[in-house]
């Protein structure tokens, strides 16, 4: 699953990374994907205001807009309506969109970005992956996460994303499970197994 986030954020491909409850690790989740944007990619941290969305249209830029939340809140960062809309017209210039969501799943995602915000099936297929993740635990000091979800989307129709899911969480013994291979990547199957053998060799046993 981890290669798969590193290539993700390789190949440039724009993500939500969402989940319902706060504290959830979606930023940190999204962050970490970021590490493995290929070097010299601009990351560029929006402050939310439609006059410079609007102003990235026409700047050439290139690399990820992240955006700090598409929510209905109005924390600074976040953005809803229309500057949700000024965003899709944007990233048809040129950008990757990485950003977080609170969601309580793949479908739900869409709703917010095409039943409420008015994305068109179109525009809202700029989105090749959403990962979603569970959080467990009674307080902050209790806390625990695990990533449950990641899903390719294939497609948008009537508001609706063709969504398959490509790992998801089995909670019985803590593990993840491959479901389906990308479609949406260039990188082959050899290349993602290199990947996942590099970072379990780097990762600590208990």
């Amino acid at each position: 699953m981890a290669a798969l986030l590193w290539t993700i954020a390789a190949e440039k491909k724009s993500f939500v990374s969402g989940a319902g409850p706060q504290h959830a690790g979606k930023s940190t989740v999204l962050w970490a994907a970021l590490e493995f944007a290929p070097e010299g990619t601009p990351i560029h941290p929006m402050t939310g205001q439609i006059d410079e969305i609007r102003e990235f249209a026409g700047a050439g830029k290139g690399g990820y807009m992240e955006i700090g939340e598409i929510s209905d809140h109005n924390p600074e960062r976040y953005i809803w309506h229309e500057p949700v809309r000024a965003l899709f017209e944007t990233l048809k210039t040129g950008y990757s969109l990485c950003t977080t969501m609170h969601t309580s799943g793949v479908e739900d995602v869409f709703e917010q970005i095409c039943g409420v915000n008015e994305i068109s099936d179109a525009d809202a297929s700029i989105i090749d992956y959403v990962i979603h993740i569970a959080r467990f635990g009674e307080d902050k000091e209790s806390y625990w996460r695990r990533i449950d979800g990641i899903y390719e989307i294939r497609g948008v129709e009537a508001g609706k994303p063709n969504a398959v899911e490509l790992f998801s969480w089995r909670e019985s013994d803590d593990s993840f499970v491959a479901s389906n291979q990308p479609d949406r990547l260039s990188t082959s199957a050899n290349v993602l197994a290199e990947r996942a053998a590099q970072i379990r060799s780097q990762t600590p046993t208990s």
